[in-house]
C-alpha cells in the first residue's frame, strides 16, 4: 500500500499542472499522485497527464473523466486512491520539497510504529502574484508539535485562522467512511471537504511546515472577488451544504463543535460580504435568504452565529451599515492576505 494519495483536479490546466505535478514526484515509492482529467478540451492537459502517467508508471495514475467540476475531480481521486493518506493539490499550487520530505517521514513514522492519526495539519503559503511578503498560515498557538493529539489537547485558533484543503491531509479510509461526498458542478466545495470529516476525527497531527504553496493571481482563479460574486449562488449552495451536515448542538465533542461553529460563521460572512459587495438587489435578497434559512432549519445555531460581533455587522441596517461591513471586509483582507 502506498503512504500518501495525491490528487491533482486538472481543467484546461495545462499551462502550470507540470509545475505541481514535479514538485510531487519527489516522493517516489511512498507516493502515488492521480492526475483527473475534468474533461478538459482547451489544452494539452490529457497528453500531459498521460505522458507522466507512462514516464512514471510506479508513480502516477492518470483518470479521465466527463466534465463535473472541481468537485467531482475530487471524488473520482478519493474513488482511485490506495494510499493510507489523501491529500488534495490544485493544478495551480505546488509543495515545498524540504517540507514535502518531512509529512512522508512523519507518515512512516507514524505507520511503522503502528499508530495513525486521522487528520495532519501544515502550514500553507498564500503565494500571491507580486507580493512581496507572502502571508503564512500556521497553528503551531494552538497545536501540540511533535505528537498525536485530540480536540481537547488544542488551544483556540484566532479570527481568521482555519484549517483548509490546503493545509489538511486525511486517512483515506476515515473518509471514506465518512461518505465523503463533493457536488457536481459547484465551486467552493474545498470547505465543505474539510468541514464535513471534522466529527470523525479523533487523533490529529501537526506539523510545523510551510508545505503548501497557495498560488493566488490569475484572473480566472474561483477565489478572485469578482468571480466569487458572480458565483454567490454556488458559494450560498456550499454554505447551506454545511448548515444541513451536521447538528452542531448534538455533538458530543463541544471542542470540535466549537471550531465548526467558527468554520461556518465565516462561510456565511464570506456569503453575506459577497452579496453586499455585489450591490445587487437580487444577491443581497440571497443573503437574507441564506439567514432565513438558517434560521429555519437550525434555530439554535442560527441565535449564537446571529449574535457574534460578525452576525451582527453582517445585519447592519441600510447603506452605511454595508459600508461599514465592507471596511471590515478591507481590513481582514490586508492583514491575512487572501483573494
Amino acid at each position: 500500500m502506498k503512504l500518501l494519495s495525491v490528487a491533482i483536479p486538472c481543467y484546461n490546466s495545462a499551462a502550470y499542472m507540470e509545475k505541481c505535478i514535479k514538485s510531487l514526484l519527489p516522493g517516489g515509492k511512498y507516493v502515488e499522485i492521480i492526475i483527473v482529467d475534468d474533461g478538459s478540451f482547451k489544452d494539452d492537459t490529457a497528453r500531459i497527464a498521460d505522458e507522466y502517467a507512462a514516464k512514471y508508471p510506479d508513480i502516477v495514475k492518470a483518470v479521465h473523466q466527463e466534465n463535473g467540476g472541481h468537485g467531482e475531480a475530487v471524488n473520482t481521486g478519493l474513488m482511485h486512491a490506495t494510499g493510507k493518506y489523501f491529500k488534495v493539490v490544485d493544478s495551480d499550487d505546488h509543495v515545498s520539497r524540504k517540507s514535502y520530505k518531512k509529512v512522508l517521514e512523519t507518515l512512516r513514522d507514524l505507520t511503522e510504529a503502528g499508530e495513525y492519526v486521522d487528520m495532519l495539519v501544515c502550514n500553507f503559503v498564500y503565494d500571491k502574484e507580486g507580493a512581496s511578503h507572502k502571508k503564512v498560515m500556521r497553528y503551531d498557538n494552538a497545536f501540540p508539535q511533535g505528537k498525536i493529539f485530540s480536540w481537547q489537547d488544542m488551544g483556540r485558533l484566532h479570527t481568521g485562522q482555519y484549517i483548509l484543503m490546503h493545509s489538511v491531509i486525511y486517512r483515506t479510509k476515515m473518509l471514506k467512511e465518512c461518505e465523503m461526498k463533493l457536488p457536481k458542478h459547484t465551486f467552493y466545495v474545498d470547505n465543505y471537504f474539510v468541514y464535513h470529516p471534522l466529527p470523525y476525527v479523533k487523533k490529529l497531527y501537526y506539523l510545523n511546515e510551510n508545505f503548501y504553496k497557495y498560488y493566488i493571481g490569475r484572473e480566472d482563479q474561483s477565489v478572485n472577488e469578482k468571480i466569487m460574486i458572480n458565483r454567490l449562488d454556488q458559494q450560498i449552495r456550499v454554505n447551506r451544504l454545511m448548515i444541513d451536515d451536521c447538528d452542531l448542538e448534538a455533538l458530543p465533542d463541544k471542542k470540535v463543535a466549537r471550531y465548526m461553529y467558527s468554520y461556518l460563521l465565516i462561510m456565511t460572512i464570506i456569503s453575506s460580504i459577497m452579496a453586499i459587495r455585489s450591490h445587487d438587489p437580487e444577491k443581497l435578497q440571497m443573503k437574507e435568504d441564506l439567514w432565513q434559512y438558517l434560521k429555519d432549519t437550525r434555530p439554535a445555531m442560527y441565535r449564537k452565529l446571529r449574535l457574534t460581533p460578525l452576525g451582527i455587522a453582517a445585519h447592519l441596517p441600510g447603506e452605511a451599515g454595508r459600508t461599514m461591513c465592507e471596511r471590515v471586509y478591507g481590513l481582514a483582507q490586508k492583514i491575512y492576505g487572501f483573494n
